[in-house]
């Protein structure tokens, strides 16, 4: 059986729910579409998430990575296209720390793009009555750099090992905790992402 890298985040801003890390907890261990499922929680820290995710890379060897992160405000399902070479926020990780449009890797490509048929995600989504759209922004924030940290790792080691992001609204939980937040239930959540290793070749 193949093995399967599935991250996800700790809580972070005003977020007191992370849908991603209950996402990573239920599938964790689980075999889906011939994957046994490896699951991880990253922290929201600039100093050690993209640590964290080439770690458990090199623990894991795995045959494929999706990465999960928290879009608070979006409504639907967004595999992101590309991964930029920068780390920049209005808003500071869990420890503080604020970047300034710093290179994530000094000697990297501006941009990585995602290595999942991620066109193909959104058509089964959509075909399953899922919201879904690519997108072509990660943002400058921790997701983003998670996703170029594992894409450039993959790139200069030469390996095709298909990797990449996918971005999730919040969960009903969530909205009803922190207010005026666009949600859909945790199951939904959990089930499209299903859906989604389904598709993975």
């Amino acid at each position: 059986m193949k093995t399967l890298l599935l991250t996800g985040f700790e809580p972070f801003l005003d977020f007191p729910i992370n849908p991603t890390h209950q996402i990573v907890e239920e599938l964790k261990g689980k075999g889906l579409n011939g994957y046994r499922i490896e699951g991880r929680i990253l922290s929201v820290d600039y100093n050690k998430s993209g640590r964290e995710i080439l770690e458990h890379i090199n623990d894991v060897e795995p045959d494929a990575v999706i990465s999960l992160g928290l879009a608070a405000g979006r409504y639907k399902m967004t595999p992101e296209r590309i991964a930029i070479n920068c780390n920049e926020s209005n808003e500071k990780d869990n420890e503080g720390n604020m970047p300034e449009g710093d290179p994530i890797q000094e000697e990297g490509p501006d941009g990585l793009f995602s290595t999942l048929p991620i066109k193909s995600f959104v058509e089964n989504l959509q075909s399953k009555g899922y919201p879904a759209e690519v997108s072509n922004t990660a943002g400058t924030y921790l997701c983003n750099h998670v996703m170029y940290q594992a894409l450039y790792h993959f790139h200069v080691n030469h390996q095709q090992v298909p990797s990449g992001f996918v971005h999730i609204p919040a969960s009903h939980e969530l909205a009803v905790q922190h207010g005026k937040l666009p949600s859909w239930s945790q199951k939904d959540l959990t089930d499209a992402v299903k859906h989604i290793i389904q598709l993975m070749p």
